[in-house]
């Protein structure tokens, strides 16, 4: 056997760690490759973790029994992520289907379409977009569809964006306080928050996250300019301090919510998608939406709601369908976990 070249590049060095298990994000090198390691993330995910830089799609079965796929089906996943969700459902609609996966995050996409890429789905069945679910029809238009038989939904953050501190997202890690899907569009939460005023903050905080200590919080935050994720979390902190641990934790993460949502015109974007999806099912097609707080479930009820009144829904689900226990234990993010579904007239 020849000696190794000794001009050729050697292969990056693992991160290096104090004790036996990394714990930083940037560490767990192993759960950032699941396709070399995945015994390693097996045993993460048995523990009721997410893996390092992945995303466990909730109430999978759920889902895909709601949207009643057919092979050869076409149809829109407006929230692709990590793709979970996707790679099965065109498992199902493949290979005469075609799946539109649409996304606004410039950094987890491209990743995303190379993972589906390398599952066999070739640009003929799945084409990826980057833009906002707003705008659905105009997608739809501009490809000359004039219906399709599903739209899927799967709102707000995925995980391999809540993990990551350098995108600012989680008060559990210093980190920018940064909380856009698109980092290179719009004011970040550190921005936001330094032009806010307080009366727009407590409204924020009310609608966005049902904080009922809005008021007080907007007169500590508003205005200020926070280093990173740690000090906003050390202000509200501050502000709600000697209320028992249960209620800061609760706080903070309503108060991170609320901005999040805020910074990038979630519920905006919601609204304008809901209006213009009735026009963007064919008669028979299907609508299903996971929410993961009350702020959207509440806006998805009430416009399936509207829908059936109006005769443009011929049918949606009477009751919210939720996790499993099972799959709560596997996946506590699951937890908060509302599935809603609408049949076109």
């Amino acid at each position: 056997m020849s000696d190794p070249d000794p001009s050729a590049p050697r292969p990056p060095r693992r991160p290096r760690y104090g004790g036996s298990n990394p714990r930083r994000f940037e560490q767990k090198y192993k759960e950032h490759a699941g396709e070399r390691y995945p015994e390693t993330v097996a045993k993460v995910i048995a523990s009721g973790k997410t893996p390092a830089g992945t995303h466990v799609p909730v109430m999978m079965e759920e889902c895909l029994a709601a949207l009643g796929l057919r092979e050869g089906g076409v149809g829109v996943d407006v929230t692709l992520g990590y793709g979970g969700h996707a790679a099965r459902i065109l498992e199902r609609i493949t290979p005469a289907g075609i799946l539109l996966g649409m996304d606004v995050d410039p950094l987890e996409m491209p990743k995303t379409v190379a993972r589906l890429r390398a599952l066999g789905f070739a640009a003929s069945v799945f084409e990826a977009l980057r833009c906002n679910y707003a705008g659905l029809a105009k997608v739809l238009a501009e490809r000359g569809i004039d219906g399709v038989d599903f739209v899927f939904a799967d709102l707000g953050c995925s995980s391999m964006q809540l993990d990551d501190p350098a995108r600012g997202f989680s008060f559990k890690t210093a980190g920018p306080l940064d909380m856009r899907l698109n980092p290179g569009r719009g004011l970040s939460a550190a921005e936001w928050l330094a032009r806010v005023a307080a009366s727009k903050l407590e409204t924020a905080l009310h609608a966005h996250a049902d904080e009922p200590r809005a008021a007080e919080l907007s007169v500590a935050l508003a205005g200020r300019r926070f280093a990173d994720t740690l000090a906003l979390a050390s202000a509200v902190r501050e502000c709600v301090g000697g209320r028992g641990v249960e209620v800061v934790e609760l706080t903070l993460r309503r108060v991170f919510q609320a901005l999040r949502i805020a910074v990038n015109e979630e519920f905006t974007a919601l609204d304008g998608l809901l209006r213009v999806l009735p026009g963007c099912l064919k008669s028979g097609g299907r609508a299903v939406f996971l929410t993961f707080h009350s702020g959207e479930d509440r806006r998805v009820k009430k416009a399936f709601q509207a829908g059936l009144r109006s005769g443009e829904f011929a049918s949606i689900s009477e009751e919210v369908i939720t996790a499993s226990p099972q799959e709560r234990h596997l996946n506590p993010r699951s937890s908060s976990a509302k599935l809603r579904w609408a049949l076109k007239a």
